[in-house]
C-alpha cells in the first residue's frame, strides 16, 4: 500500500464579478394594516381603551383588536361605527389612511423610486 498525499482542493477564481441582485421592490402596505394603524393611533391619542371604543362602536373587543392589528378587513359599516366611536367621520379616517399611503410612497421615492399621488392627486372616492 503506497501513501500518496491527497491533492489540495481546487480553488475557484471567478473571472467576472458576480452581478448584484436587484433590490426587491418595496411592497405596498395592505389597506387593512394602514386602517388598523390609524384606528389604533387615534384611540391611543384619545387615551381610550379597546373596551371603551368597542362598546361605543357596538362591536366586540376582540374584533376591534383584530382590526387594529390588521388581522381583519372592516366592512364599511364597521369602519364607520369605529370612526364615530372615536368622534371621527368615515371621511376623516379615510383621509388619515390616504395621508399615510402617500407618506409610504414618498419614502419609496427617497430610496430612488419615483412617487406619484396618481391621477387624482391622492385618494379618490366615488359615491
Amino acid at each position: 500500500m503506497s501513501t500518496q498525499a491527497s491533492p489540495a482542493p481546487a480553488r475557484v477564481v471567478p473571472l467576472r464579478p458576480r452581478p448584484e441582485a436587484p433590490a426587491p421592490e418595496p411592497r405596498e402596505p395592505l389597506l387593512r394594516d394602514v386602517v388598523g394603524g390609524v384606528l389604533r393611533r387615534e384611540r391611543l391619542a384619545q387615551e381610550r381603551t379597546l373596551k371603551d371604543v368597542a362598546e361605543a362602536a357596538r362591536i366586540s373587543v376582540p374584533y376591534l383588536s383584530e382590526l387594529e392589528r390588521g388581522r381583519k378587513e372592516a366592512s364599511s359599516e364597521v369602519l364607520a361605527a369605529a370612526a364615530r366611536a372615536l368622534g371621527l367621520g368615515l371621511g376623516d379616517v379615510l383621509s388619515l389612511v390616504q395621508q399615510e399611503l402617500v407618506a409610504v410612497r414618498g419614502a419609496s421615492a427617497v430610496r430612488g423610486r419615483t412617487a406619484s399621488a396618481g391621477r387624482y392627486g391622492g385618494l379618490c372616492l366615488a359615491a
